[in-house]
């Protein structure tokens, strides 16, 4: 199996029992969980050497978080230890037609006040098959859209495969400034991971016919999106998440890969959510499964959004499937029967 390096932000989440919201909430429930992190938990599943790199304190939470990865199998070798503090976020989860939210505090975490000397690529990288991180992490500000572009920078040298989810998050920084920063970062990503408004938030390229806030998606839109961006940064591929939101709770769920020229669909899932946040990551994790694994394009974005479709039945952030699950959905067990 392939060694993949994730790089990101790992945070404690916490989150009222159930669907109770913020206000009625007198505790919380504690997880771990991260864009790149959760990618990381779900390529350690697939049986892969998963690598998660980020800065956590030299405390006892800063440990729980490693801890938490250790648990799945993630290896933590390449963390540096030190600064204030991890970050939190605190998630309410929707249900009909209210929505989900999600409150960051985040601000002077350990990993946001890194510095580029904390993380030695050369090292990090010896002997890796590909490098992903998302959006999120250069959105953090100080000193990491340098140290994303040093990865990035030695894994050119090295030859290394490398994605990046664009993952644009409005409460950490503005259009303007995710636009200028990412477009010096994408020349060197080779795959592009995007959901529905993205890449128009991130770089102004939006899908015709399209309203996500209806749920109503073009499918010939998308296709021109991904040859847009591709001719614009020279991806060898883009994967786009497709949202259909008919409520909280219950949303169509399906994805497109952009190669070569060809755009490939999966099928579309009607999912009921117990949890949606980790739902694009799950995506990317098994989307990278797929292609290190030597997946066709069709059967890559067809593994990958049937892991993420099963990633919404389960809880917290970390899809906690197998590929032999993955792979059952895919093949068109959709039924749900209790397995004996």
């Amino acid at each position: 199996m392939a060694k993949i390096i994730t790089f990101g932000e790992i945070m404690l989440r916490l989150n009222p029992a159930g669907y109770l919201r913020f206000v009625q909430a007198e505790r919380f429930e504690a997880s771990y969980a991260g864009g790149e992190a959760n990618v990381a938990v779900s390529l350690a599943n697939y049986g892969h050497h998963a690598r998660f790199v980020t800065k956590v304190p030299d405390t006892d939470i800063g440990q729980c978080a490693v801890n938490a990865l250790r648990r799945y199998g993630v290896d933590t070798a390449g963390m540096a230890r030190g600064g204030p503090r991890l970050g939190i976020y605190f998630v309410e989860k929707g249900a009909s037609q209210r929505g989900s939210k999600v409150v960051y505090d985040r601000a002077g975490s350990s990993i946001a006040l890194s510095k580029r000397e904390d993380f030695d690529w050369n090292a990090i990288l010896d002997g890796a098959d590909w490098f992903h991180f998302t959006g999120i992490t250069p959105a953090l500000g100080g000193e990491l859209p340098d140290i994303c572009l040093d990865a990035l920078t030695a894994c050119r040298e090295k030859g290394i495969a490398t994605s990046c989810d664009l993952n644009y998050r409005g409460k950490l920084w503005s259009r303007e400034k995710a636009g200028e920063v990412m477009a010096t970062l994408m020349p060197r990503v080779s795959v592009c991971i995007a959901n529905e408004e993205d890449a128009a938030d991130v770089f102004g390229i939006r899908a015709a016919n399209t309203n996500v806030q209806s749920g109503r998606l073009d499918h010939a839109g998308y296709v021109d999106v991904a040859r847009q961006l591709t001719e614009r940064f020279g991806f060898s591929g883009v994967a786009v998440t497709l949202r259909g939101s008919l409520s909280a709770t219950d949303n169509d769920w399906a994805g497109m890969l952009y190669q070569g020229g060809e755009a490939y669909f999966s099928p579309t899932y009607r999912i009921h959510i117990v949890d949606r946040v980790g739902g694009g990551d799950s995506f990317g994790g098994g989307l990278i499964h797929a292609l290190v694994s030597g997946f066709g394009p069709q059967a890559a974005i067809d593994f990958a959004v049937a892991a993420s479709c099963l990633k919404h039945s389960v809880e917290q952030d970390f899809n906690h499937v197998s590929e032999k699950e993955v792979l059952a959905l895919a093949g068109g067990n959709a039924s749900g029967r209790v397995q004996r």
